[in-house]
């Protein structure tokens, strides 16, 4: 299963992604508002979508204050320091290696599996460090983190760039 049958993008009739109501956060991020009440098993309510500006690294901590505060709200704080540090490598290397913006898109299933999506707008595909002095490097190990740490994870290529994702189901 590739996870898109699960965790369907909720589309308005306009054709825009399910928001909940605009808010604006530190860092020039937009997303959605964590609703008052949670639905039981509606993704719709379980979902942080974000929108970050090109080279807004600053932005990248607004992304994981935002991701903590959701995974408190729908019940999964454990999730969270995991969840940050690897949608912090996905959103950084979005916006340092593409030089375009990129949509971050957080969703609980009703399995309590936590997919994080980082879609940007380049079609070129991420790589590991190779280079021999890689151990002396102070950046590239983001994937094998990714690796590590995630239930699964990948890369699906579309037309108007691609989408790095990863999965973590709760202990």
């Amino acid at each position: 299963m590739d996870g898109q049958s699960r965790f369907p993008r909720q589309r308005t009739s306009s054709g825009d992604a399910y928001r909940s109501g605009p808010v604006q956060a530190q860092g020039g991020t937009t997303g959605t508002a964590l609703p008052g009440a949670t639905a039981p098993g509606c993704a719709l309510h379980r979902r942080l979508h974000l929108t970050l500006d090109p080279a807004d690294l600053v932005a990248v901590g607004s992304v994981r204050h935002r991701l903590r505060t959701a995974l408190s709200h729908w019940g999964v704080p454990e999730l969270s320091d995991t969840a940050e540090l690897l949608s912090s490598e996905l959103v950084t290397n979005a916006l340092l290696h593409t030089g375009k913006g990129a949509v971050f898109d957080a969703v609980l299933g009703t399995d309590h599996r936590l997919r994080i999506e980082v879609q940007d707008g380049a079609t070129r595909l991420p790589g590991r460090r190779r280079d021999p002095d890689a151990e002396y490097a102070t950046s590239g190990r983001g994937l094998m983190l990714v690796e590590a740490l995630a239930d699964a994870w990948g890369v699906q290529l579309r037309g108007d760039g691609k989408v790095t994702w990863f999965e973590l189901a709760t202990p």
